[in-house]
């Protein structure tokens, strides 16, 4: 008999298995982009000498939800089948990696109104969740889960799956809960050379990749710079080809020139 150890997962990995259950069946288009972020993190390094600490995440984060505010139709939902509702605050779910029975477990923290936020609440507010100790109640870090969610985790897989579908057609109470836009930054966590395409049922979502040097063209001449991998999802339900590069250009062009630094 072969030697085999069975491990059980915390119930927060049930609602992901749900989620990418629900948001495969989105209609998301994919962009892979390859960032020049060489300029920006040094201007963030003069940032921190001169102003106050800030973190490259704090400051990607930032310039995300200030060019997503800028093209509201990116991070809008469908409203019944024909409509389409924007807000006019960024509310970006974000991923925090914690430590649960000793096992690494990615719980999400909710940044309300970013486009209002500076780069150093952003960074407090990542800061401070990692501090927060969570049990296997939590499901998320900014409060304790109420019954109805606990309930949730009961009921057999298809309920849940169809709970999920129901909730989404309230993109008002989605807004509050979850936000309008999806940031995850797995790549992050180690050196890869390459992307990873995340699944999400928000209608935009960046998948935070690694900073690689690599060579680059610039001024007609090969010298090395600090390339950021990040992919975006952007659903086509709510916004069409043309949008989306205007959208993907100005976002693009925001980060390689170091807004808000």
């Amino acid at each position: 008999m072969p030697d085999y150890s069975i491990h059980q997962f915390p119930r927060s990995r049930i609602a992901t298995i749900d989620v990418c259950a629900v948001g495969i069946q989105k209609h998301h288009i994919t962009a892979l982009l390859e960032i020049d972020v060489t300029g920006s993190r040094e201007k963030i390094k003069q940032y921190k000498k001169s102003k106050g600490k800030i973190s490259f995440t704090g400051w990607l984060i930032k310039s995300i939800c200030a060019t997503v505010h800028h093209h509201s139709r990116s991070a809008s939902y469908l409203l019944g089948s024909r409509n389409v509702i924007s807000f006019n605050d960024v509310n970006a779910s974000f991923l925090v990696e914690k430590e649960l029975n000793g096992e690494k477990v990615p719980f999400p923290i909710l940044l309300k109104r970013v486009n209002d936020l500076s780069i150093e609440a952003i960074t407090g507010y990542i800061r401070d969740s990692k501090n927060i100790r969570v049990d296997e109640k939590d499901i998320v870090i900014q409060g304790k889960s109420t019954a109805v969610e606990r309930f949730y985790y009961h009921l057999p897989g298809f309920l849940r799956r169809f709970a999920w579908k129901v909730m989404l057609r309230r993109p008002q109470s989605v807004f509050h809960k979850m936000g309008n836009v999806a940031i995850t930054s797995v790549g992050m966590m180690g050196r890869i050379d390459g992307w990873f395409i995340p699944i999400s049922i928000h209608p935009v979502c960046f998948g935070i990749g690694s900073v690689i040097k690599k060579p680059a063209v610039v001024d007609d001449k090969i010298v090395i710079r600090e390339m950021l991998k990040m992919t975006v999802l952007i659903d086509h339900d709510v916004m069409d080809g043309a949008p989306m590069a205007r959208f993907i250009s100005e976002l693009t062009n925001n980060i390689e020139r170091g807004i808000f630094l």
